[in-house]
């Protein structure tokens, strides 16, 4: 589990199926099978060498985030998995990308629109919580085929959204609790009430 509270920028060392970065605040601390959240997305870490971290993306994880289109030299987002100690300052972050979007436009006061996939659409909602790149954002507007994040300087200062460019890649993961709200008001509409005789065979 993460927060969204983003730790260090990495820089990309190497690309493609063994992806390694150099981290130079969070790599000293981390061990081998630690869970980091790079752009948003979970890996488990399998090398560890000082500030360098390496990992190993499985063809799903290539196809379905913004990681297989990583070159070197590239800077991702980093957070470790949240301690039991911890402070929940974002919202819950499973790092499990639900989709890759683009940014559509990225310019006044820092506002930030993205483009909003139909398949997942009801789960964000204005001023509810999104992941993208890892960051935890706070809807600000909700249109019809897109939503807005508005970004403010210290997201900006300590994120990759500094080099953010219209058409750029993002990693989008939707707000959990309200994918098991979806799940549990299905279920209700389709479990009998308690009392309620059941159809015979």
């Amino acid at each position: 589990m993460f927060t969204g509270l983003i730790e260090e920028t990495g820089s990309v060392a190497s690309a493609g199926k063994r992806l390694v970065l150099e981290a130079p605040r969070i790599g000293p601390g981390t061990r081998e099978g630690d869970s980091v959240a790079v752009n948003g997305c979970c890996l488990t870490v399998i090398e560890c060498n000082g500030s360098m971290l390496g990992f190993d993306l499985l063809e799903e994880t290539l196809a379905r985030t913004n990681l297989g289109r990583l070159k070197q030299g590239g800077i991702v987002n980093l957070e470790r998995a949240l301690g039991a100690d911890g402070r929940m300052g974002g919202h819950f972050v499973q790092g499990h990308i639900d989709c890759v979007t683009e940014a559509l436009s990225f310019g006044t006061d820092h506002r930030l629109e993205v483009a909003l996939p139909e398949a997942f659409a009801r789960y964000v909602a204005f001023k509810g919580s999104v992941a993208l790149d890892g960051i935890s954002l706070t809807v600000a507007e909700l249109l019809e085929r897109s939503f807005v994040v508005c970004i403010i300087p210290h997201t900006l200062a300590h994120t990759n959204l500094a080099s953010l460019r219209a058409g750029d890649a993002m990693n989008l993961e939707c707000d959990i609790l309200a994918k098991y709200v979806e799940r549990a008001m299905g279920e209700a509409a389709t479990s009998p009430r308690p009392g309620a005789s059941r159809p015979g065979p």
